[in-house]
């Protein structure tokens, strides 16, 4: 538990993020280990920081068609009777000697800049054109990266893009941590009787699937304090992190965070984000296992996760916006709650999806994220809107498009 805080005490739902990117961190070492091939590093979490095992590039490179020679000094440049490729050797050139090049291949010793091609006059055998500096066009030796110099962390969750810089360092292959094997549970005695759909383990399954780890459904259990606390006992001892689902508010019927508090630590429970607020945390130390209880309300479950529980999967609390013009007047019913407004992108605008002007007309001024939060239409947003204050119509506003945390 973070010092100063009671586990029921209301944090801001970036202290909850907080706190559990924190406990990745400290879980890290419980996972296995893998060594996997390039092209099947995206997503994966890498075991072990990398560093470069030599400067890159080991040589200077041109980065453009033409001549090669020394800058420095002035032209006329005697041309060499000579052509360097990517594939060749550095050639050897002497004062005021200049060479024909292509992109990628070794700058020759001596030489500093490249002339391009359509710039330079050849006749007589020697090289004219305009003034160039030094470093015009070549890709110097060690410029991008210094050997021995730390590219990549341990707990750093590689994308597409990292496999380039690691193919140019060298490697083939990195070695990553096996991904979190997560157990779903679904509470409610309407779900487990089938009078309600489980709308949420889908769309959790989803979630921590894209984020790179094994999510396995493992069914629902009724409003029952011992069977809910058993099977969540029974789970962590099969799965690194259990996610629940329902039974996390002050219900007389929940049960979740009874359960976690007899079979572990809460770290948290409840966050000031609406929709989303009752989520909890807890360490099962006896199974070295986590658990999120997530809240029953899809859209709100939706949020909640994405924002709280993402950086435990990710390592990431990053929330890239979009620049909108909020398209309605907002009010918002109670101060001290960040708000997910979701909406949808038109031309730049951002429609508050419930609005009354919207698609789907929940609220006419104040935004009501209760009766949303049960609104499964409001998955039809583009993205969301955070704010804590009320918004007006015309105000330029961030919008984190859900591609953003669904990744």
């Amino acid at each position: 538990m973070t010092e100063g805080h009671s586990h029921d005490e209301l944090r801001s739902w970036q202290a909850g993020a907080n706190t559990v990117r924190e406990l990745r961190e400290q879980t890290l070492d419980r996972r296995g280990r893998d060594r996997v091939e390039l092209a099947e590093s995206g997503g994966r979490t890498l075991a072990e920081p990398i560093t470069a095992p030599e400067a890159i590039p080991v040589v200077s490179k041109a980065t453009m068609d033409g001549y090669a020679f020394d800058a420095s000094e002035g032209y006329p440049y005697e041309l060499v009777d000579e052509e360097t490729y990517p594939e060749d050797e550095p050639l050897a050139l002497e004062s005021g000697q200049a060479v024909r090049i292509f992109t990628g291949a070794p700058v020759p010793g001596y030489a500093n800049a490249v002339l391009k091609q359509e710039e330079a006059k050849i006749g007589d055998g020697a090289l004219d054109g305009p003034p160039i500096s030094p470093g015009t066009y070549v890709y110097e030796r060690g410029s991008n990266v210094a050997e021995g110099e730390q590219l990549f962390d341990a707990g750093e969750r590689l994308g597409a893009k990292d496999a380039i810089l690691l193919g140019d360092l060298g490697f083939d292959s990195v070695p990553v941590l096996e991904p979190a094997r997560v157990g779903l549970l679904a509470t409610g005695t309407e779900i487990h009787e089938g009078r309600h759909s489980d709308l949420d383990s889908p769309m959790l399954a989803g979630l921590v699937r894209a984020w790179g780890h094994a999510p396995t459904y493992e069914g629902s259990v009724p409003d029952e304090y011992e069977r809910v606390r058993d099977r969540i006992a029974t789970l962590a001892g099969t799965y690194d992190v259990v996610v629940t689902t329902g039974g996390t508010s002050v219900g007389e019927k929940d049960y979740v965070i009874r359960a976690l508090r007899e079979l572990g630590d809460v770290l948290f429970h409840r966050v000031a984000l609406r929709p989303g607020k009752p989520i909890a945390v807890a360490e099962l130390d006896d199974q070295d296992a986590v658990v999120f209880a997530i809240p029953g309300k899809p859209v709100g479950a939706h949020l909640v996760t994405s924002l709280v529980a993402r950086p435990f999967f990710t390592g990431s609390m990053a929330l890239p916006t979009v620049p909108a013009t909020f398209a309605r007047d907002v009010d918002i019913a109670v101060e001290g709650f960040d708000y997910g407004i979701p909406v949808s992108l038109d031309d730049g605008e951002a429609m508050p999806l419930g609005h009354v002007d919207s698609p789907l007309p929940v609220y006419d001024e104040t935004f009501d994220p209760s009766v949303l939060s049960s609104s499964t239409r409001a998955t039809r947003a583009d993205g969301f809107v955070l704010t804590r204050e009320a918004l007006d119509a015309g105000e330029t506003v961030g919008v984190v498009p859900f591609p953003v945390i669904e990744h």
